[in-house]
């Protein structure tokens, strides 16, 4: 794990996702290891947080803001491993769906689109929480019919989670 990913203030999520490392103690703030029934850590917690504020300000329809979110988490992968395939597929889902419903510029939705299901190649259906199997279906039926992303909402934990203030503010300091 890189130390620059780790968050401990990251909940754990509802099941066990690809990420979440329920085989791993819990590290404490102060760098001490707890066990007991607090086991378990994300293995880039921070990819987590922003999944959580990127999906809920998908699904409320801030598509830019949260392309942003997607985007500046991928940054800390660099190339050629699944958090950055995967993040910045998210990032072409959430630039994809600004360019539909914002600019009614369909044909670069399905640009988008295509390229997102390319780095979403050999990610798995579950990855950080994410209903990544859901999404590749989705992405698909909207190439050949884009009304299909009309009131379509990201799953994370099996649940189609909204924008609440903190996620506006997350994404505000980002900048």
């Amino acid at each position: 794990m890189d130390e620059h990913t780790r968050d401990p203030s990251v909940e754990p999520p509802d099941g066990n996702p690809t990420g979440w490392r329920a085989d791993r103690a819990t590290t404490a703030a102060d760098g001490e290891r707890t066990g007991g029934s607090a086991s378990g850590q994300w293995e880039h917690a921070t990819l987590r947080r922003a999944l959580d504020h990127g999906v809920r300000l998908y699904n409320a329809g801030e598509f830019h803001d949260s392309h942003d979110c997607f985007e500046a988490e991928w940054y800390n992968y660099g190339r050629g491993n699944t958090e950055s395939k995967f993040l910045h597929g998210m990032v072409q889902v959430a630039a994809g769906a600004h360019k539909h419903f914002d600019f009614e510029d369909n044909a670069g939705m399905r640009s988008l689109f295509e390229t997102a299901l390319d780095y979403f190649v050999g990610v798995p259906n579950d990855f950080y929480g994410v209903d990544l199997l859901d999404v590749r279906m989705t992405l698909m039926n909207a190439l050949e019919e884009p009304s299909v992303l009309a009131g379509w909402m990201i799953r994370l934990d099996g649940e189609s989670p909204t924008a609440r203030p903190v996620d506006f503010a997350y994404v505000t300091a980002l900048d």
